[in-house]
């Protein structure tokens, strides 16, 4: 499993894509359709029609990454089909890629600590 840091963003293309796409694809319906940086470190995770497949496409600083999955037995859970995209913690990332029910974790909005003297 590749984990992803909890300070970066992640997000998921909510409308399935043509999975003949490679990175140089992806990275342009990245930048067309979604309207996001590809070479800005944003992971974007991207699913199949039948929902059994997803791709993660990432710019690293040194070069396009992309991974393929496919699930054997069952589907990935996946956000309702729409337009556009939303955005994923480290954590629901990690749930969605073990093929769980990511939309059961929730993030918790922790305010920063202020300086004590």
């Amino acid at each position: 499993m590749i984990a992803a840091s909890a300070g970066v963003k992640i997000m998921v293309a909510t409308r399935p894509v043509d999975f003949r796409k490679g990175a140089d694809g992806l990275a342009a319906l990245v930048r067309e359709q979604l309207h996001h940086d590809p070479f800005a470190g944003t992971i974007f995770v991207f699913r199949s029609k039948r929902a059994d497949r997803l791709k993660i496409f990432a710019w690293d600083g040194s070069g396009l990454v992309l991974l393929w999955k496919r699930l054997e037995h069952s589907a990935f859970r996946w956000p309702p089909i729409s337009d556009g995209v939303m955005r994923l913690s480290a954590s629901q990332l990690a749930a969605l890629m073990d093929g769980l029910d990511w939309s059961r974790l929730h993030v918790r909005d922790i305010g920063q600590p202020s300086a004590t003297s």
